[in-house]
């Protein structure tokens, strides 16, 4: 447990020192932000409406979750693989468990500051004097930080298997796209052996269905945390693999 904190804790200062993280932070947020006004604007002041879109209904949040988790976590591992860095700490006194779990818990935490913000306009409106449904908001909130670990593992196991960062983050947004689509990938002709995959991955149902209903969902819950795990023990063997190349 301890390598696990050294490790969040040099991760968490490499995200808070850098310009990139800053940048992804302050246009991730004037997006949201945007989507967010411009919704309650076109929905005559329906603030829960525009809560809802912003939390998962609409086209935009979708966008900012496919890309900003793999450019977070884009150089966590390739690059430290390309200068040598991850052969120093695959010799210092931490397994690779604590690399992998450290590095993902440190993306996972800047992704939950993020969506924070919701929390934010909800309490706004709540001061304006609109009540909004705080189950929903919360809900909406803890979907979107599921959503978020699921995609931060996504590019971490996609980091791990390359030593060129723009390949990772490549490679994480198309993963994070497919994960998304899958349900309408199913319905192309030829391509029905996916029926069965894509009714395992149906992140847009799971999400709606249960967290941004106000419902906290056994079965939803246990779906995130189950293909988030599965992703952290890829990224885990991925990593372990570089030690015997």
């Amino acid at each position: 447990m301890n390598g696990v904190l050294t490790i969040l804790r040099r991760e968490l200062a490499g995200l808070f020192y850098s310009p990139l993280a800053w940048i992804l932070l302050c246009v991730g947020l004037f997006l949201v932000g945007w989507d967010f006004t411009t919704t309650i604007e076109e929905a005559r002041g329906d603030v829960v409406f525009g809560l809802n879109w912003a939390a998962g209904g609409g086209t935009l949040y979708w966008g900012v979750m496919v890309f900003l988790p793999p450019l977070l976590t884009m150089r966590m591992i390739s690059e430290e693989a390309r200068t040598g860095m991850l052969e120093f700490l695959q010799t210092a006194p931490v397994t690779d468990f604590a690399v992998v779990l450290g590095k993902f818990c440190a993306a996972w935490i800047f992704m939950s500051l993020f969506w924070s913000a919701l929390l934010v306009y909800a309490a706004t409106i709540h001061a304006l004097g609109v009540d909004p449904d705080w189950g929903a908001v919360i809900g909406s909130y803890l979907g979107a930080v599921s959503v978020s670990a699921l995609f931060c593992a996504i590019g971490l196991l996609c980091s791990a298997t390359t030593s060129t960062p723009l390949l990772a983050a490549f490679f994480g947004i198309v993963a994070n796209i497919v994960a998304v689509q899958l349900p309408r990938l199913a319905s192309l002709p030829n391509v029905q052996w996916l029926k069965w995959g894509s009714g395992q991955v149906d992140l847009v149902t799971s999400l709606q269905r249960g967290y941004l209903a106000g419902v906290l969902d056994s079965q939803v819950v246990v779906f995130f945390c189950a293909w988030t795990a599965l992703f952290l023990f890829l990224s885990i063997r991925a990593v372990e693999a570089r030690r015997w190349r």
